[in-house]
Order: structure tokens, then sequence, then C-alpha cells
């Protein structure tokens, strides 16, 4: 099995993508958001982290965790997020030969993308990153119009304003809030 390099810091802060398999016209997770978010909290409470922000986009989504003090382990969770979902799901997804050969399901990439967060302008960038991504894919003209995410959380927690995203400079690399 290979080993894939990733930087893992015990408490550590990371972004992570994670994509379905087939992306074109694919509304697999907005269509079973509320198995999906079952699915993220059965994890969370068996392997507590802080989720940060979230957002779930038709075909992909984007997190930002903290792990607890110690725990470098995202690897897991991610992986028990996948599995998890996709055991719930009826089996009638397409699947390559490949895959029914190691008897995996067609429904998610293999691997995702993480980046550790290095510090608070970090963050920050991806946090708007994430939270702008609906935009961003076109689905809405404005960020607290999408209803699968943290945004509206964030936004009653007092961490961005209402209006955050309807301007360009809004989501300009490194501007303070």
């Amino acid at each position: 099995m290979p080993n894939y390099r990733r930087n893992r810091i015990p408490g550590g802060c990371y972004f992570f993508t994670v994509n379905l398999l087939e992306r074109h016209n694919n509304t697999l997770l907005v269509d079973h958001i509320d198995l999906l978010r079952q699915v993220v909290k059965q994890v969370y409470d068996r392997y507590y982290f802080h989720i940060n922000g979230w957002v779930v986009l038709p075909e992909h989504m984007h997190f930002i965790w903290t792990l607890p003090k110690g725990d470098d382990d995202y690897a897991g969770r991610i992986r028990l997020i996948k599995m998890l979902f996709s055991k719930k799901l009826s089996k009638d997804e397409r699947r390559s030969s490949v895959r029914i050969h190691k008897g995996e399901r067609g429904i998610w990439q293999r691997r995702y993308w993480e980046h550790t967060i290095r510090n608070e302008r970090d963050y920050v960038q991806h946090m708007d990153y994430l939270h702008y991504n609906p935009v961003k894919h076109g689905y809405v003209n404005k960020v607290i119009d999408w209803p699968y995410s943290t945004f509206r959380r964030l936004v009653c927690q007092g961490m961005y304003p209402e209006c955050w995203g309807t301007e360009k400079t809004d989501i300009e690399v490194g501007k303070p809030r």
C-alpha cells in the first residue's frame, strides 16, 4: 500500500477538499445532505474534531478542521466519513472493473486534498475560499444564500458580516475582515 506524504501535526488545523468520483452533473452530496450531516456527526461523536468551516457543494466539499491536542489522524476521520456515507446509499452507481475487482464503490475519488494551515492569514484565506466557493461555482450570487455551509453560523458568531462576499474586494487574498 502506498505511503502518501501527508503533513501530520498533532492538534493541527487542516483544510481539505473531498470530491465525488463522477463530478459532472452530479448532485449526490446536496441530494443526500441530511445523510452526510448525520455521518459527519457520527464520526465527530466518535473521534472528536473541531469543524472550523465546512461547505458542501453538489459534487465536492471543503472542510477546515482542528484536531484535538496530540491527535493527527484526520485520514481516519475522512476515510470513515466516506465509508459510512457510501454504505448508506443504494448501490446503483457506475463502477469500473478495477473498483469492482477491489470491492470498492464508485462514489468518492480515492484521495483528497489536504493543506496544513500555517498561520492566521492562511486560516482566513482558506475560510474565505471555502465560504465563497458556492458563489465561485455559480450556485448563488451571495454567500449567505448557500444553505450547505457554516457561513450563517459564523455570521451569528460575529466572524463574518452577513453581506460578506458580495464585493470582489471581500475575497482578496489576505484582506482583513
